[in-house]
């Protein structure tokens, strides 16, 4: 089977534009965290915090005309351009851009998806059909919210006719367009794939939806940064934020060949269904279980050599205890003692970006093992977790150690899991 490499990374997340600001600020222990107190349209909203891309010019933050020409950004939703700015680094950041000859356009596929995708413009539209009539929709309405459109434009701009493909499974979107990208390369139809997912759906309306579902944290309104509380015993619920995650996956003697940098290897990649109930996971954490060990068997690692785990643990009760009690499962089925593992989500910082969490936690992952630093778990003060279940959350500073091999989970609404296997190649 090929063997698929990480050359290429590209983060926007509500810690600022690019995966040096990103990185160095997780590791500091930033949050990107904001209130949303002073904004009318959520006053109504119980939850009044978000995750919210910094807008501007200076460093660190996102020119939303920086990169692509705005005639044609303002044909494209806003989750849309997040993706591709996402992408964009990464395939600069891969030294697969600029003068690429027909044959290597031909051999690179596009996998981009989201989970919502946009919802301030249907939601003008259709105040505008109510209010002026049907004549006055905009013809961009169907492809400002198309699903696809990020991973159409990717391929648009830069020629990519290999696979232009589309995931749009929640919370779980961002992992399964890697993971989708990563088989579409094992199986020979491409040798260079941008794989990733974005989401810009921060909104009165449906954080009201989430608030409604008693998703949404809404204890820490006055305290934004301390809202997204993984594993901690004062969670409450999740944060929902904004951005895009974006990899270039590469098969390895291709990579080799050109001279790449490779951050790390994806060897692994684990499905599972909960079918307990389509938005709480099982309490005993079942499905999240199948899927890590899945993705370890398949990438032909032991559960032995595993060194850390991004989890997907958004700050819910009930997520949080299960995918933690998946954890240890998989742990005892090897004789490993919960604490002898370094769990951490950095959801803490950056909040839940959903169809694009998993993308933006991939890339976390695969740079703590090119690094070899394991990213903190904020605001992780006293778990309620019983003490014998306990793993190392790495709560609140990052931790150095040799990574080798790490998991990355997502675990979607709708009983949608998946997990990716990374390992150092060095």
């Amino acid at each position: 089977m090929r063997r698929v490499a990480i050359t290429g990374v590209g983060l926007l997340t509500p810690l600022g534009y690019g995966k040096t600001v990103n990185w160095t600020r997780l590791l500091e222990g930033k949050s990107g965290i904001i209130s949303l107190a002073s904004d009318k349209r959520y006053q109504d909203v119980p939850s009044k915090v978000a995750g919210i891309v910094p807008r501007g010019e200076k460093d660190g933050e996102w020119n939303t005309y920086g990169r692509i020409d705005s005639v044609i950004a303002r044909d494209m939703s806003i989750f849309t351009h997040m993706g591709i700015e996402a992408a964009e680094e990464a395939l600069c950041d891969a030294g697969w851009d600029g003068h690429l000859s027909d044959d290597a356009k031909n051999e690179t596929g596009v996998c981009f998806g989201a989970g919502i995708g946009n919802v301030d413009e249907l939601v003008e539209q259709m105040q505008i059909m109510m209010t002026k009539g049907a004549r006055r929709v905009s013809p961009k309405l169907i492809t400002k919210t198309l699903l696809n459109m990020t991973a159409g434009y990717i391929s648009r701009m830069h020629g990519f006719t290999a696979f232009n493909h589309t995931a749009s499974t929640a919370c779980a979107t961002g992992t399964h367009s890697i993971g989708d990208a990563f088989q579409f390369i094992q199986l020979g139809h491409a040798n260079v794939a941008v794989a990733g997912g974005s989401e810009a759906s921060v909104h009165p309306l449906s954080m009201a939806g989430f608030a409604k579902a008693k998703s949404l944290a809404t204890a820490f309104n006055d305290r934004p940064a301390e809202s997204s509380r993984p594993f901690d015993e004062k969670r409450c619920g999740f944060v929902m934020a904004e951005g895009a995650g974006a990899v270039v996956l590469e098969e390895l003697e291709h990579a080799k060949k050109r001279g790449a940098r490779i951050y790390a290897e994806l060897v692994g990649y684990g499905l599972s269904s909960d079918t307990y109930h389509i938005t709480a996971p099982n309490p005993n954490g079942d499905a999240a279980y199948l899927a890590m060990k899945r993705a370890m068997d398949r990438g032909g690692q032991s559960v032995q050599n595993l060194d850390y785990i991004n989890a997907h643990a958004t700050s819910t009760k009930l997520g949080d205890a299960a995918e933690n009690s998946a954890i240890c499962r998989l742990l005892a089925g090897v004789g490993r003692l919960p604490s002898s593992l370094a769990v951490s989500s950095t959801k803490g910082a950056t909040g839940h970006l959903l169809g694009a969490a998993g993308a933006v936690e991939a890339v976390f992952t695969v740079l703590s093992i090119y690094n070899n630093v394991m990213p903190p778990t904020l605001n992780l003060n006293k778990t309620d977790l019983p003490e014998h279940l306990q793993c190392n959350y790495v709560p609140n500073n990052p931790q150095e150690k040799k990574v080798n091999v790490a998991l990355s989970n997502s675990l979607g609404f709708g009983g949608t899991n998946a997990s990716l296997c990374f390992k150092s190649i060095r």
